[in-house]
């Protein structure tokens, strides 16, 4: 048992040892921290975007899906100025948050840039639609998606069709 006892305070003093070890070198790691934090870093300025459009609207998308709107607003915004494409999203991201005002302001760049959009006016038409206002624009609209894109003629013709259930009321 004596031999029990030396093995014993032994062992004891190595992980009072190991112990301290951890301890100082703990509050080492705290002190630098604070002292980063205290001290003003250098800011990095990044004067070339490393992404492509491409890669800015394919962030966005993966953005949205994940539910992080603002995040692929953002990245939309970005691809925007070479990618009329993007003003679409943007249209739908605005919509999605009530921005009505904004949804519209870039569904039409969309329409501007890409007159060939189908979905771009065809999500402007359901705009006005949703509003219930410019309902004669609204199914200009609707007919225009369906002449340029007659592959997704059934989508565009469900939001036509609604537009004009909503003006045989008025």
């Amino acid at each position: 048992m004596g031999k029990d006892k030396i093995l014993d305070t032994a062992y004891q003093k190595k992980v009072r040892s190991l112990k301290v070890k951890i301890l100082s070198r703990c509050l080492l790691s705290a002190v630098c921290c604070m002292l980063f934090v205290a001290c003003s870093l250098p800011k990095i300025i990044i004067l070339d975007d490393p992404l492509t459009p491409e890669e800015h609207i394919n962030l966005g998308g993966t953005y949205e899906k994940k539910g992080e709107i603002d995040n692929a607003l953002k990245e939309y915004k970005l691809a925007s100025k070479n990618i009329p494409l993007a003003y679409l999203y943007m249209g739908n991201i605005y919509f999605q948050k009530n921005d009505f005002d904004e949804a519209e302001s870039a569904y039409r760049k969309a329409i501007k840039k890409d007159p060939q959009n189908a979905d771009a006016h065809n999500n402007l038409a359901w705009l006005y639609y949703t509003k219930k206002e410019n309902l004669n624009e609204a199914e200009a609209l609707a007919l225009k998606a369906i002449e340029l894109n007659p592959a997704k003629k059934d989508l565009y013709q469900d939001t036509l069709d609604k537009i004009r259930g909503v003006k045989s009321k008025l």
